[in-house]
């Protein structure tokens, strides 16, 4: 029984890497957590399409969105961990082991990290016809009228929502807080004059930005965003302490081989690197990440830890 066992051992370590020299042999499955239209969405697009040039083999992307991107992660999670399946989500796959109190997978043991795609700003965003020129007209409103202000999120535990809990923390403001399922949906509130305020990612708030529907108040990284220069960071607006930068990765199925782990990780870093890929995502506010799979996980592990405490010190209690 025992030789048996050692057999089968040497046999799957020999196998493995042969396995992961031919991988992929046939369509990948890229499960997005967020909305059609969501950052997590058009960043993980970007980057797959070109990784399934190199591949020779479709990536077929399938958003399943909702509960703050747990709903896609647990489609992963529940995959066959060969590679064929993976996770594309944003840095709310930190934030939901503190939001959720019972989450139907286990965010450290489910899934293998992979590899990090790109970071980027939110933006803060009102109507083109909304009263507050600046942050601080915002703040000032909300600290006279606390509650009346609508301020929309992608979704409990999604990155806008905790971007949206470190703004009121920092600013010591009130206000009613209004969630949908994703991005696309909250910007078409605001634009219609449902929603007053979003911290949107720069990446789904840019073209509007730029056709004049959204006015963009602040960003929400230590420095202003190429893509929006005259646009003020949240410190230099009068909010110190609100820095809450947008990020993405891939994820997979815990068990999931590391040869097979340590190519998609080196496939996807080879497209982030791709000239016409950089452009693209620059185009959009991004910043490009580098990291290994040992790299990320120690990130990510960072990152739990960070939100955690954000949430703690928000009061949010678990769901």
């Amino acid at each position: 029984m025992v030789f048996r066992k050692l057999l089968i051992a040497a046999l799957a370590l020999a196998v493995a890497p042969a396995y992961a020299q031919s991988f992929p042999t046939k369509a990948v499955r890229a499960i997005i957590s967020f909305t059609p239209g969501s950052s997590t969405d058009i960043v993980g697009r970007i980057v797959m399409a070109k990784v399934s040039e190199y591949w020779g083999q479709p990536v077929v992307a399938e958003n399943r969105a909702g509960a703050g991107g747990s709903i896609g992660s647990n489609v992963v999670a529940q995959a066959a961990p060969d590679g064929y399946t993976l996770l594309i989500n944003s840095s709310a796959h930190a934030v939901n082991p503190a939001i959720y109190a019972k989450l139907p997978y286990d965010t450290l043991k489910s899934f293998v990290d992979v590899v990090p795609l790109t970071s980027q700003p939110n933006v803060l965003t009102v109507g083109v016809n909304s009263p507050h020129k600046t942050v601080m007209d915002l703040v000032n409103y909300a600290k006279a009228n606390p509650g009346k202000i609508n301020f929309g999120h992608a979704g409990i535990g999604s990155g806008t929502h905790l971007n949206t809990e470190r703004f009121l923390a920092a600013a010591d403001v009130t206000v009613t807080q209004v969630p949908f399922k994703g991005t696309p949906e909250v910007i078409a509130n605001i634009l219609s004059g449902s929603v007053d305020c979003y911290w949107a990612p720069i990446s789904a708030a840019l073209s509007n930005v730029k056709s004049g529907k959204l006015r963009p108040l602040a960003v929400s990284t230590p420095k202003r965003n190429p893509q929006m220069p005259d646009v003020p960071t949240t410190g230099e607006a009068g909010v110190k302490g609100a820095d809450s930068p947008l990020w993405f990765g891939v994820w997979a199925p815990a068990g999931t081989p590391t040869e097979v782990v340590a190519k998609v990780n080196a496939d996807v870093r080879k497209a982030l690197a791709d000239p016409g890929v950089k452009e693209k995502l620059a185009n959009l506010g991004n910043d490009g990440m580098d990291m290994s799979p040992q790299q990320f996980a120690q990130f990510v592990r960072e990152e739990i830890e960070t939100y955690g405490r954000v949430v703690r010190n928000a009061g949010i209690k678990p769901q």
